[in-house]
This record gives C-alpha cells, sequence and structure tokens, in this order.
C-alpha cells in the first residue's frame, strides 16, 4: 500500500470510529411507549391504543398482535410501519420529551395517533 493510500484508509478509519460509536449511543427516546391511533371514518374502527418500544432508535412492538418497525431520529421525527395479519399502516410524526403526535395512512383509512412515554 502506498503512503497515500495507508493515509487515506487511516483518515477514513479515524473518521468512521466515532460515527459508529454515536450510532451505538441510546436514544433519549428509548423506552415503552404507548401510541393511541384514531380513525378519521367511522368504517375504519374506534381507535386503539399499541405499545411499542424504542431501542437505539429503533421501533418495535411490544405486542404479540402488532408487529412494528420503524426509526426515531435524534431530533423527534419519527417513521414507523404497523401491521397486523394482511392489515397495514405507515405513520409518521415527531416525539419531543414524553409525548409525540402525527398522522397515519392504511390502504383504505387515515388517521392520526398520539404517543405517551410510559
Amino acid at each position: 500500500m502506498t503512503g497515500f493510500r495507508k493515509g487515506l484508509f487511516a483518515t477514513i478509519v479515524a473518521i468512521s470510529f466515532p460515527l459508529t460509536q454515536a450510532a451505538a449511543a441510546t436514544s433519549s427516546f428509548d423506552g415503552a411507549w404507548n401510541v393511541r391511533i384514531a380513525s378519521s371514518s367511522q368504517a375504519c374502527g374506534n381507535g386503539a391504543t399499541v405499545a411499542i418500544g424504542i431501542n437505539n432508535g429503533q421501533i418495535a412492538s411490544s405486542s404479540a398482535a402488532v408487529t412494528a418497525s420503524g426509526r426515531v431520529a435524534d431530533a423527534g421525527s419519527i417513521n414507523v410501519t404497523l401491521s397486523t395479519g394482511i392489515k397495514r399502516a405507515v405513520g409518521f410524526g415527531r416525539l419531543s420529551g414524553t409525548s409525540g403526535a402525527g398522522t397515519w395512512r392504511g390502504t383504505m383509512c387515515t388517521g392520526t395517533w398520539t404517543a405517551e412515554k410510559m
């Protein structure tokens, strides 16, 4: 390896190492959350409450009946996908401190959601 390539490799490693450590750090939104889902249409149901967990910014379901996946950015913007059986909904919004809110949409329905950290 030439001196230039060795220097470039060392620079890349030096830059990448702190980024890897930052990605492994916990998110301020980590923990258990209750999410209340409301529909804009009576035909889509009266709503539901879903328990999710956030770990290092990654979203997972705390319920066997609902699968949750997605991500929370450090600034609190969130995108999440919830599915149960063949039904699926995608939500977007923002978390701030111990609460959050946003919108969601599914195949035939739309609505809003609110969240509280437990």
